[in-house]
């Protein structure tokens, strides 16, 4: 029996650490509406994708993780751009599962926790990094990877404890995703690469289809 298939009594972070052993993708669906969640989210599942967040930043951002939470139950869905505590609360009310920060605030890790779900808050440095986790931070969004490189990867696990997630977020596509797996990064998260306000699911999915293909020749 597959993950997918025996999800019913995991926790969520059972359920995030089997999702990325299975495709540690997150797509980011950044400026995504309601009314599109359910056809974005049908290719995306269908493509592997089984993490799944949407910015806050975005149109009714609660609605459309409510949406997708009902139709897609086994894979994992969240918010990005989280910034209080009160943000997780909102999230945690819609069904999320995973809090996803572009920084590391200890009041919304603490909070996130409390409430059951991962916590996955954006980290630039070593001293962040260790804070983070301290704080109980399930994983580290590296963030903007932009103005990291593979090399900072490779630098920041050689300190870190051993089998911290550490997910590259930010100008990652298919062209350059191998050189940062090849470094030690667990994940990546996807953003315009995967998903641009206005795209269809055809466009969504032709996208996925790349992506997933470039992961998957990288191991």
């Amino acid at each position: 029996m597959g993950w997918v298939e025996s999800f019913a009594g995991m926790t969520t972070v059972d359920k995030f650490r089997a999702a990325m052993r299975e495709l540690p993708l997150i797509a980011i669906l950044r400026g995504l509406k309601p009314a599109e969640a359910p056809a974005i989210g049908e290719v995306l599942v269908e493509a592997g994708f089984s993490l799944i967040e949407v910015p806050l930043n975005s149109p009714q951002p609660l609605d459309s993780i409510a949406a997708l939470r009902q139709r897609f139950p086994q894979a994992m869905i969240g918010a990005g751009t989280v910034l209080t505590a009160a943000e997780a609360r909102d999230v945690a009310s819609a069904g999320g599962e995973l809090v996803v920060a572009p920084n590391f605030d200890r009041d919304v890790v603490a909070e996130t926790l409390r409430l059951g779900m991962t916590s996955l808050p954006g980290i630039m440095t070593s001293t962040e990094a260790f804070a983070a986790l301290g704080a109980g931070a399930h994983g580290l969004k590296l963030f903007p990877a932009e103005l990291a490189s593979p090399a900072v990867v490779k630098a920041l696990l050689a300190v870190l404890p051993k089998g911290t997630p550490l997910i590259p977020v930010g100008g990652i596509g298919a062209d350059n995703l191998a050189a940062w797996r090849i470094a030690g990064a667990a994940g990546f998260g996807l953003g315009s690469s995967l998903y641009k306000p206005g795209d269809d699911a055809s466009t969504v999915r032709a996208k996925a289809a790349v992506i997933v293909s470039a992961f998957r020749r990288s191991a």
